[in-house]
C-alpha cells in the first residue's frame, strides 16, 4: 500500500553519452567474444559452439521475456508502485528484435541440417524412428519457422508498442494511454503465455524428443521472471551509480523487487519438485529417462547442487526484510540468482549432448559474454534520450511515494 510521503522526481532523468558509450563497449566486447566462440567452438556448425550458443541465447531470452511480461503484468493490474521502474524493464523488453537476430545463429544449424542438437532435423533419424516419425507432424523445419516467426514477431511488436505509448505519454500526457495498455495487456498475456510456452518446448524440451512434460513451459517461464526481476534491480542500482533516478527508485521500490525475487524462487521450486514428482509417479519410460541421465554420473552433482542452490540459499538469504531493503544484499541475491539461472538453463540443455560428464568449456563463456554484451549494449544504447520515468504517467506521484506498509 502506499501514501504520500514524497513527490519528487529527479530532474536527471535521462542518460545520454554515458549510455552510447558503455552501449558501444558492451557491443564491441559481445561480438569479439561470439566471433571467438565460433573460432574454438568448431565454427557456427560446431557441435560445441551451438549447445554453448543455444544455452547462453536462451539465458538472454529468459531476461527479455521476464521483462515483456513484467511490463504486461503491470499495465494488466493498473499497478502503481512500479511506475519509476517501469520505463528501465520497457527498454529492456524492447531488445526482442535483437534477440531475434541473435536466433539466426540457432537457426542456421537446423535449417542446413547440420544440428547436433535437434535429433528432429536430420530425415534420416527420423525415417528410423518410430517416435520420431510420429512426431514429425509438429517437429519439422517448415512450421518451426513459421512458429519461430510468430514468437519473435509477436514479442517484438508487443515490446515496441508498450514503449511508444508510454514514451508518446510522455509528450502528450493523455490519460487515455493507461486504459488502451490496460486493454491490449490482457489479450497480449494470453498470447504470450501460449508462445513461451511452445517456444521452450520447441528449443529446450525437444533436444529430447522422446521426453514430455506438461509443465515444462512454466518451469522455463520461473526463470525467465525471476531472472527479469533480478536483471532490473542491477540496472536500476547501475543507473543510481550514474547519478540518475537517485530519489526517484528508493528502498521501498526495491523492497518489491525482492520480494518478488523471492516469490519466484518459491514458484521454481514448487513448479522443478512438481515436475519432478508427476514423472517419478508416472513412471513413464520416456520420461524417466530425462531425470535419469541428470541424475546418473557427473550431472548428479550439478542436479543437488540445483536443489540447494536455486531453493535453499536464495529462499532463507532472500527470506528477512532487512535484506530485501538492503541495496548490497539485494544486488548480491540479484546477481547471484542471474549466475544460477544459468546454471539450471546449463543443466536443462547440456546434458542431451554429453550424458556421463559435465562438459564445461570456454567456449560456455565465450558465448554467455557474447550474449549479455550485445543485449546490455543494445539496452544501454536504446536508453539514450528516452525519460528513464514515465513523467506524465497519472500514477507516478503515487509510485514516488510508495511505501511498504
Amino acid at each position: 500500500m502506499a501514501h504520500a510521503t514524497d513527490t519528487h522526481l529527479d530532474d536527471n532523468n535521462q542518460i545520454g553519452d554515458e549510455a552510447t558509450g558503455f552501449g558501444k563497449k558492451a557491443l564491441g566486447v559481445g561480438v569479439a567474444a561470439l566471433v571467438l566462440a565460433l573460432v574454438l567452438g568448431g565454427g557456427p556448425m560446431g557441435q560445441q559452439f551451438t549447445a554453448s550458443y543455444l544455452v547462453a541465447f536462451m539465458y538472454g531470452l529468459a531476461i527479455g521475456l521476464g521483462s515483456l511480461w513484467f511490463v504486461t503484468i503491470q499495465h494488466l493490474t493498473n499497478a502503481k508502485w512500479s511506475v519509476v521502474v517501469r520505463r528501465v524493464a520497457e527498454i529492456i523488453a524492447a531488445n526482442m528484435p535483437v534477440l531475434a537476430g541473435l536466433f539466426l545463429l540457432v537457426l542456421l544449424p537446423m535449417v542446413t541440417g547440420h544440428s547436433e542438437l535437434y535429433e528432429w532435423t536430420d530425415k534420416a533419424k527420423v525415417q528410423a524412428s518410430p517416435g520420431l516419425s510420429h512426431k514429425s507432424a509438429y517437429l519439422n523445419i517448415p512450421f518451426f519457422l513459421i512458429r519461430s516467426v510468430v514468437y519473435f514477431g509477436f514479442w517484438s511488436l508487443l515490446a515496441r508498442f508498450f514503449l511508444k505509448a508510454s514514451t508518446d505519454q510522455d509528450s502528450s500526457g493523455s490519460k487515455e494511454v493507461n486504459g488502451k495498455l490496460q486493454a491490449v495487456s490482457a489479450p497480449s498475456m494470453l498470447v504470450f503465455a501460449l508462445t513461451l510456452t511452445f517456444c521452450a518446448i520447441d528449443l529446450l524440451m525437444s533436444l529430447d524428443p522422446d521426453f514430455f512434460s506438461t509443465i515444462f513451459g512454466v518451469y522455463y517461464f520461473a526463470g525467465c521472471v525471476s531472472s527479469a526481476y533480478s536483471f532490473l534491480a542491477l540496472s536500476l542500482m547501475w543507473l543510481q551509480g550514474k547519478g540518475r533516478l537517485v530519489h526517484s527508485v528508493n528502498r521501498e521500490h526495491y523492497h518489491d523487487l525482492g520480494k518478488m525475487m523471492f516469490a519466484f524462487v518459491v514458484f521454481w521450486s514448487y513448479i522443478a519438485f512438481s515436475q519432478f514428482m508427476l514423472i517419478w509417479y508416472g513412471d513413464l519410460p520416456e520420461e524417466t529417462h530425462w531425470f535419469h541421465d541428470r541424475f546418473t554420473g557427473e550431472w548428479a552433482t550439478v542436479s543437488w547442487t540445483l536443489l540447494a542452490c536455486h531453493f535453499a540459499l536464495p529462499f532463507f538469504g532472500l527470506l528477512s526484510r532487512h535484506v530485501k531493503r538492503n541495496r548490497k544484499t539485494l544486488a548480491f541475491w540479484a546477481f547471484y540468482l542471474l549466475v544460477i539461472e544459468y546454471v539450471d538453463l546449463y543443466w536443462l540443455i547440456m546434458p542431451s549432448t554429453s550424458r556421463a560428464v559435465v562438459p564445461v568449456s570456454i567456449v560456455d563463456l565465450l558465448c554467455w559474454i557474447g550474449v549479455v554484451g550485445v543485449f546490455v549494449g543494445s539496452a544501454a544504447s536504446r536508453a539514450k534520450g528516452l525519460n528513464l520515468v514515465p513523467t506524465k504517467d497519472p500514477r507516478l506521484a503515487d509510485s514516488l511515494a510508495f511505501q511498504n506498509i
